[in-house]
């Protein structure tokens, strides 16, 4: 087994994610809210903006400048370089959001390292709010970070949920667990930002996030600050548990002392029946 990197590394790592998402995010900021091109990807809702390129290629510049060799997985550009580190980057989650000039919208850095995630940031522009963690603890804004999590009926829970994608995907169970989570949670919100659910969880503003199909660079950022306060992060592939969990496309997080144990439940299995429905429609 290859020992994980030096407290210090991690620390170095996380402040090159802070400087490159510090880098960009002036000129996203004075793209919001105003008049911009928008297109789609996966469907109609699924929408990307000029401003997503441009900051990725920003992040990517900058971090590997400072970190010569290394890889980037960017949602816009794809997997570019190869070696040991690999970055882990969003330019804006909450495209959506962004384009539409809702204040919920976030730049996401992670550092992997040999496959772990190691460091990461969450930058909010708009709040100007930095979310950050390393080997030695998460932060917001330099204050240390300790997550908490109320009990299902006096629970806040944040998702993106549901989207179209998640009804192609899970048919009518995603309304059956929309009026579950309702029933059993004091109040849910679907937002639009992944990686600000999971940092707004760590920071004990609510109390649980969850998500399905996602990409790594949703979360491997969110998901580690999250685990740094005390929370906890559990992804699912088919059904089952994968790790590490970054790459799990269906996940369930919570605030330390939280269970969630039916909501744990309800992952895994429309985990498992995304899975079971890809199979039937899948030519024989």
């Amino acid at each position: 087994m290859i020992p994980g990197p030096a407290p210090a590394r991690t620390a170095e790592l996380r402040v090159a994610a802070e400087r490159a998402a510090r880098a960009a995010a002036p000129a996203l900021l004075a793209a919001f809210r105003s008049d911009m091109a928008v297109a789609t990807k996966r469907d109609a809702h699924d929408v990307v903006t000029e401003h997503d390129r441009r900051a990725e290629g920003v992040i990517s510049e900058v971090l590997v400048g400072l970190e010569p060799g290394s890889a980037v997985l960017g949602e816009e550009g794809g997997s570019t370089g190869g070696g040991r580190l690999r970055w882990i980057v969003d330019p804006i989650d909450g495209t959506a959001n962004f384009a539409r000039g809702l204040a919920y919208w976030c730049i996401s850095i992670a550092a992997e390292l040999d496959g772990e995630v190691v460091a990461g940031v969450v930058l909010d522009p708009v709040a100007d709010h930095l979310f950050a963690a390393d080997a030695e603890g998460a932060w917001l804004d330099g204050v240390p970070l300790r997550s908490a999590s109320l009990p299902d009926e006096q629970a806040t829970l944040l998702t993106s949920f549901p989207v179209q994608h998640d009804v192609d995907l899970l048919g009518d169970a995603a309304f059956d667990l929309l009026r579950g989570v309702t029933e059993r949670y004091r109040h849910h919100h679907s937002l639009g930002s992944g990686a600000l659910n999971l940092v707004h969880v760590a920071a004990g503003w609510s109390d649980a996030t969850t998500g399905f199909d996602t990409a790594p660079w949703d979360v491997a950022a969110g998901a580690l600050v999250l685990e740094r306060a005390g929370g906890w992060f559990r992804g699912f592939r088919a059904g089952e548990a994968v790790l590490p969990s970054h790459l799990a496309p269906d996940y369930v997080a919570s605030g330390r002392g939280g269970a969630h144990e039916w909501l744990v439940e309800q992952v895994r299995a429309g985990s498992a029946r995304i899975a079971d429905e890809a199979r039937t429609a899948r030519p024989a």
